[in-house]
């Protein structure tokens, strides 16, 4: 018996060597390796043994790069070949795989045969001569290219210029998949086999293709269209039949046939009230009929430049009671029957992101060709769990941005919680967005990406965001994705917001206790003269002119031993109202003792006028109390250009009104030098 060939699996996902284990164990022994140091010494000790290496890039503690390094420096990659399986499609990335000696490149996501397929022709090219292996590897390559991949590219080419992303072509796809499958559960009228299942939803997705003949203007224009306009858009159905009738070399292809159907006649309506041939009944192919149920489904709970997508429900409810055009009756049933699946099946294809469509895919495939082993099913089971558990119970916004589809994708629960689609096309110019960040945050929000750098790229910040009508605090952690960490194109931004209004309100707070008095409102002195030592030494110049008042209530401490104390706090509060009343927003003002208060403000002329409606206000009465002050007055900058000083000599003011009778205010001059001594300003 002919010894099997040995294949090594080289991948740091648990779940993904299991796949590839189950699609290759029959035919093949294995040996697995969880990450590239693993690998290298696998390598080392069964060199003669190993016929392919099945080869992953992004891995911890040495990457495929690595790995494929240390086989051309050892000499093992003219020996074994190695296949890369990775989801980066960037040719940064297959360029790079193949020069440093790679035999095979397959993107994820792919289904078993093309793997079993790539192995068993990889391992017996380098079976053959060495010199013939490029010519045989470009042939059988050719050969393997299928229909799919021309789909998809033309189907993306008019998505794309449709200004939609290539989820609309996947959901039509899928939707048409579960369509047909629950059609054939209810009725065995059209004899649909898989086969041709497969191929309508295939051919789907060249649905619209005859739209690449529309001008630009009418296909992304956001306003309602105007007759003429219509009718050029409805021309697109007839076009795109045209094209594929003239594909004369595969004119009779089957596929081609089924998708040139579809394209005719996807918006006939059961009712013979669609276009262009007004068709009745079952008169339209049922591929029609099923790609135009879709195309209507999809159009309802998808975003479009003319509208918001609407819920699944009301997707529903709109189809079913006939808004959107008449369907077959059979058709309708299928869609209430597959409605539960539909919204669950778009909406972990919309947010999840390549690796988890490619996840299970491949998966679902393995399922339904009954060669998921165990430890696969197990190994799903788990990751469904996880994702389920930690989606449910994380109360963070957690978002994810791809700029090649320029489309952002947020979490279900924190869609809920900012009010916003799950799913946005082109974020920036989005007027959700838009509304969640002023201008200024968003866009030091954008600058923080643009600078990051591999070396630190961990970026975070704070915002205020509105939040269904109310302003609420996030705080922001999220990570550029570069093509290559050394690279400096950009390819997306994973991240997270997290509610944290209760403590920054918390922090707001405690900053505003640590510079007001509680009892007045005004500035504690520590923040006033932080405040004025600011102006003074960053702001001010010798052609502007401040004014520091300091003074204090005459006979204060007569109200307290007379009326008590909560009548002496009153009292303060009271001059403290005065004070607040009669200075601008700009102007600082304090309590910086017990009767004590300073003002500090700017003024250009008659600065007398100023002090005298200022002293005025703070002299009155309350509650039969009379409130007199004596105030200092310092300048700036003929008695001071500092804090120190200016106070010092305020206060030398200050008792020098006191000494002349109180209830009096004194502009300090050289005069009153030593009225105070002991102090220093220096």
């Amino acid at each position: 018996m002919k010894a099997r060939d040995k294949v090594l699996i080289v991948d740091d996902s648990d779940i993904n060597r299991s796949l590839l284990a189950d699609m290759l164990a029959q035919d093949y022994d294995l040996v697995e390796a969880a990450n590239g140091l693993e690998a290298v010494a696998l390598l080392s000790q069964q060199y003669s043994e190993i016929s392919l290496v099945l080869l992953d890039i992004v891995m911890p503690m040495m990457d495929g790069f690595e790995v494929l390094a240390s086989m051309n420096k050892s000499g093992y990659i003219d020996h074994i070949p190695v296949i890369m399986i990775s989801a980066e499609t960037s040719s940064v990335y297959i360029d790079h795989a193949y020069d440093l000696g790679a035999a095979e490149y397959i993107s994820r996501p792919f289904d078993e045969k093309t793997v079993k397929r790539r192995v068993k022709n990889t391992i017996m090219l380098y079976a053959k001569q060495k010199y013939l292996e490029n010519m045989v590897t470009e042939q059988l390559l050719e050969k393997e290219k299928n229909n799919l991949v021309m789909v998809e590219i033309l189907s993306h080419i008019v998505e794309f210029r449709n200004g939609e992303s290539g989820l609309h072509v996947m959901h039509i796809r899928v939707i048409t998949e579960a369509l047909l499958k629950q059609l054939c559960r209810m009725t065995d009228r059209y004899n649909l086999t898989p086969e041709q299942i497969a191929m309508i939803s295939n051919a789907s997705a060249l649905h619209d293709i005859g739209k690449i003949s529309i001008p630009e203007s009418i296909l992304n224009k956001p306003g309602k269209l105007t007759p003429q306009e219509y009718d050029i858009i409805k021309t697109h159905s007839a076009i795109g039949a045209e094209m594929l009738e003239k594909i004369h070399y595969f004119e009779t292809e089957p596929l081609v046939q089924v998708a040139r159907n579809i394209c005719r006649w996807h918006h006939e309506r059961y009712d013979g009230r669609g276009y262009p041939d007004g068709l009745k009944g079952e008169e339209i192919p049922i591929s029609a009929q099923v790609v135009s149920l879709a195309d209507v489904y999809d159009a309802l709970v998808s975003v479009r430049v003319y509208k918001a997508a609407y819920t699944h429900e009301e997707a529903m409810r709109m189809i079913l009671n006939g808004e959107c055009g008449t369907f077959n009756p059979l058709l309708l049933e299928c869609l209430k029957e597959a409605g539960p699946t539909l919204k669950k099946e778009l909406k972990v294809r919309s947010l999840s992101g390549a690796s988890r469509i490619e996840l299970q895919d491949m998966a679902r495939n393995l399922i339904q060709s009954g060669n998921a082993s165990n430890r696969t099913l197990a190994l799903l089971e788990q990751e469904r769990t996880k994702y389920q558990f930690f989606a449910s119970m994380s109360k963070e916004i957690q978002f994810e941005y791809n700029y090649h589809s320029d489309l952002l994708s947020i979490s279900e629960w924190g869609a809920a919680q900012l009010g916003v689609n799950e799913v946005i096309m082109h974020p920036l110019q989005n007027s959700q967005i838009q509304k969640l960040f002023s201008s200024a945050d968003f866009e030091d929000f954008l600058a923080k990406i643009r600078t990051a750098q591999p070396e630190d790229p961990i970026l975070s910040g704070t915002y205020p965001l509105q939040v269904k009508g109310s302003s609420r605090w996030f705080k922001v952690v999220a990570r550029p994705l570069w093509v290559m960490e050394e690279s400096s194109e950009l390819t997306g931004v994973i991240g997270k917001f997290i509610d944290v209004h209760d403590e920054q309100v918390e922090l707001d707070q405690l900053k505003q206790m640590a510079k007001i008095d509680s009892l007045t409102g005004l500035f504690n002195r520590a923040y006033a003269k932080r405040a004025m030592d600011t102006i003074l030494n960053n702001e001010a110049d010798a052609s502007q002119n401040y004014a520091l008042l300091v003074f204090d209530i005459d006979f204060f401490k007569s109200a307290n031993d007379e009326y008590g104390h909560l009548f002496g706090d009153q009292v303060l509060a009271n001059v403290a109202h005065r004070i607040q009343s009669n200075v601008r927003q700009s102007d600082i003002s304090a309590r910086i003792g017990g009767d004590e208060f300073l003002i500090f403000m700017e003024y250009k002329d008659h600065l007398e006028q100023m002090i005298e409606r200022i002293f005025r206000s703070l002299n009155g009465s309350y509650q039969g109390y009379d409130i007199t002050v004596s105030m200092g007055i310092a300048c700036f900058p003929n008695d001071g250009s500092d804090y120190l000083t200016l106070f010092h000599h305020a206060d030398q003011a200050l008792y020098a009104a006191k000494r002349r009778g109180r209830r009096q205010y004194c502009l300090y001059d050289d005069s009153m030098q030593d009225l105070l001594t002991g102090v220093s300003t220096k």
